[in-house]
């Protein structure tokens, strides 16, 4: 559609002005920020945006502490996203609706003047939890009219958490057994299933993976003349100790 949209306008023909800014909503470590980077290449390959980089912020990369100083704050960063994609996280910290006088507000009318200002090379994607930022959207007239795209990131589940864990260890150099595979198969599952607000998909993976390393490693060092598998190699005991300490810990 935007490559068509784009080919008539070239031609001189009626091309309605399109909307590209969107709305990413789910949970944490669901891969939001990937695919904004990705969003911004595929835009750019199409000639729809000049640079096509990624510029990513969250509320206090928008937000000042004094009347005034917000709005320069906010045009400071949409200058430096021209050309790409904007992507600001967690944008419903914006939109504070128990401090009328909260400088967010500011920060979106001046994100709201930059994207009309610059609507030809510049994309919005603002993202953050799915109940909280239909609260953002609604807001703000100005903010339901110009983001009309919607993308829902789902969690993974444990057999997705799991691959990504097999990636992690395969890009890392490490190595799993069929036990400690099997072991790490039924520990994502658990993980999946006993999920709860804190969930943190890849996230909750990464830091599964960087204990288990820690460890991993602490073993390793105490062997006497440890060899490349044992370099390799992450154990069910690797694992194991991780579980135990996110059943011990207050």
């Amino acid at each position: 559609m935007v490559t068509v949209h784009k080919m008539r306008r070239e031609q001189n023909l009626p091309a309605a002005d399109l909307s590209l800014h969107m709305v990413f909503s789910g949970n944490p470590g669901t891969g939001k920020t990937t695919i904004a980077r990705m969003m911004a290449r595929i835009y750019h390959s199409l000639g729809i945006l000049s640079k096509g980089h990624l510029v990513e912020v969250d509320r206090s990369g928008l937000v000042a502490g004094y009347v005034g100083q917000t709005a320069i704050k906010t045009n400071e960063v949409l200058q430096k996203a021209l050309g790409g994609v904007l992507f600001i996280d967690e944008a419903y910290a914006l939109a504070n609706q128990d401090a009328p006088n909260d400088f967010g507000k500011e920060a979106i009318e001046a994100l709201l003047k930059g994207m009309e200002d610059h609507r030809a090379d510049l994309i919005v994607i603002v993202a953050g939890y799915t109940e909280l930022m239909g609260n953002f959207i609604h807001a703000n007239p100005g903010l339901e009219s110009r983001f009309n795209k919607y993308f829902y990131f789902e969690d993974y589940n444990g057999g997705q958490l799991m691959e990504i864990f097999r990636s992690m260890c395969e890009k890392n150099g490490y190595t799993l057994g069929d036990e400690t595979a099997q072991y790490a198969a039924q520990y994502f599952s658990e993980l999946y299933e006993n999920r709860d607000e804190n969930f943190g998909n890849a996230r909750d993976v990464r830091n599964v993976f960087e204990r288990a390393v820690a460890r991993q490693s602490d073993r390793v060092a105490a062997l006497e003349a440890p060899g490349k598998e044992d370099l390799m190699a992450l154990t069910q005991a690797d694992l194991q100790e991780d579980e135990e300490a996110n059943t011990t810990a207050p």
